[in-house]
């Protein structure tokens, strides 16, 4: 500790793992911190911290947006937070890449403790079309860009006169039956039917809201009555749970299932899949099912000076000697525990072995319903939910957090939902779509809105005559465009547009290809000589 330099405690991930293992450490080394003999940093995407319990509710509007946040910096007021994406971690050199922030370069930032809080991804590898067209819900933006696709859903159907298109418009799918499936449903089921009596013309009852399972009970993770309690309710307040159901893919009209089945929705939630994160997979270090296996102290072997927590760390507790489950309650005494165990390091003292017997587990089921087991006690519906929203509160950091947080709840009794988008982002020029075999990408008579790249796979153009039907034209593989005519034109499509195959497409919009079009001049000359031959 009285070294030339001061020793350098670095912490990557802004999750509960990270921040409070940052404020621990921030309590534990109050006086080598402020004397300079020891500098903290913590690494983290985000400049706030997201309560995750309280995510689902954002979608129904229950609480506000930034009531679920609490800024980092007011967290850890003596941590170095670099609101930046790691690049790439050394293990050998000691030293973590950041990329370049706005206006700024990368930064490389060495350590003498790391710890490891990156959690893991939302991955959707092997399942054809969801990354394109299922909305993931694990992050702030998620719950935005859902409640946001719920709206627009909405307001489209109280206006669409064609009852297939209409029916595929209010059919809203989730994936997953765990206590994220679960709480997302049971949000978006109320919101959906609360929003309706706001338009003149949807009726209630056309609203079909699905839940997909793979298991034979939802919410595993509790005991069975209160899992069958869950599925009860909801199915009586008009959920419709399909078990021993797997979603295998997604196309822009519908949600693919692994029996060949299919269901025709524009609003497809997938809660299921995760992945380590790409930066630990990358790193010469051992491994268990994703995760990185630590000892007892929740120290990484054979790299003194690393650490590793929360949802990205294979712990087994010192009790039971059982894999530690990746949730909050497990993180945030995980980050008590290193942050002790970094101090008793750097002081010469004893560490302390990590111990952990969950307290109970606890899942909101929408409309002051709830599922709990606490302490052994099992409690469903009003008095669950009570208890559900008090425990919460009293864990939401910052005094200012639970008081909005109380205000949304109270007005939330009172007041009707809002149905207002709140529309952030611009539309990405180019994006990936993907099609299986049969489906209709462009009819004859379309807008022409977007020119299509071949990735993979294979389609066929064709034309409607009268007396012949649809008469083929070409078919198109990779490497190889359509929907050109329509865009240099400004014409109506020419023709119809079907997939042969399962079929993975770049999308480029109007605007991105008039803008390359327009301004270089080989894209034109091919392009046009694209059109000359098809049009012979």
């Amino acid at each position: 500790m009285a070294s030339a330099r001061p020793t350098r405690l670095l912490i990557l991930g802004g999750g509960f793992g990270g921040v409070y293992t940052a404020i621990a450490l921030e309590k534990l080394l109050r006086r080598e911190l402020r004397r300079g003999e020891v500098e903290l940093g913590l690494v983290s995407r985000e400049n706030y911290l997201v309560f995750q319990p309280m995510l689902p509710e954002v979608i129904s509007g229950s609480i506000g947006l930034l009531d679920t946040i609490t800024p980092i910096r007011r967290l850890c007021p003596r941590t170095n937070l670099y609101t930046r994406e790691v690049e790439k971690i050394d293990l050998a050199r000691r030293r973590v890449s950041a990329a370049a922030g706005f206006g700024s370069r990368q930064c490389a930032l060495e350590y003498d403790h790391l710890v490891l809080a990156l959690g893991n991804v939302t991955s959707f590898a092997g399942q054809p079309g969801l990354a394109e067209h299922a909305l993931p819900f694990k992050y702030l933006g998620d719950a935005l860009a859902l409640r946001n696709r719920m709206i627009h859903t909405l307001e489209e159907a109280d206006i669409e006169p064609d009852p297939e298109m209409r029916r595929a418009l209010l059919t809203f799918v989730v994936a997953g039956g765990g206590f994220s499936g679960v709480e997302a449903v049971a949000e978006l089921n109320d919101f959906v039917h609360a929003g309706a009596r706001s338009f003149k013309n949807l009726r209630r009852e056309e609203i079909r809201v699905v839940l997909l399972h793979a298991g034979g009970l939802i919410l595993p993770e509790l005991s069975r009555s209160l899992a069958e309690f869950a599925q009860r309710l909801l199915r009586r307040r008009g959920v419709e749970i399909r078990l021993d159901t797997r979603l295998a893919g997604a196309t822009a009209d519908a949600a693919l299932l692994a029996d060949g089945g299919r269901i025709p929705t524009r609003t497809l939630v997938s809660t299921v899949p995760s992945a380590p994160n790409p930066l630990l997979a990358a790193l010469p270090l051992k491994m268990e099912r994703g995760r990185i296996v630590v000892d007892g102290h929740l120290a990484v072997p054979d790299h003194p000076g690393v650490w590793a927590v929360g949802d990205c760390a294979w712990a087994l507790d010192g009790r039971s000697g059982e894999p530690c489950p990746p949730t909050a309650q497990h993180a945030t005494r995980q980050a008590r525990c290193v942050a002790e165990n970094v101090a008793a390091t750097l002081r010469g003292a004893a560490r302390r072995t990590f111990a952990f017997t969950a307290l109970g587990k606890m899942g909101a089921l929408g409309h002051r319903s709830a599922v709990a087991e606490v302490f052994g006690v099992k409690l469903s519906g009003f008095l669950a939910w009570w208890l559900w929203r008090t425990i919460y509160l009293l864990k939401l950091p910052g005094l200012d957090r639970k008081l909005r947080v109380a205000t949304d709840w109270t007005l939330d009794l009172l007041l009707p939902p809002d149905i207002v988008q709140l529309k952030t982002e611009k539309p990405a020029g180019i994006r990936r779509e993907h099609f299986e075999p049969r489906e209709v990408i462009f009819r004859e008579g379309d807008r022409g809105d977007r020119l299509y790249v071949i990735v993979d796979g294979e389609v066929e153009v064709l034309k409607q005559v009268p007396g012949r039907g649809e008469v083929p034209l070409r078919r198109l593989g990779p490497g190889e465009v359509f929907g050109e005519i329509a865009l240099i034109s400004d014409q109506p499509r020419s023709a119809m547009v079907r997939s042969v195959s399962g079929v993975n497409l770049m999308a480029v919009d109007r605007e991105a290809f008039q803008a390359l079009f327009a301004n270089l001049p080989p894209l034109r000359s091919f392009f046009e000589s694209l059109l000359d031959a098809r049009s012979a």
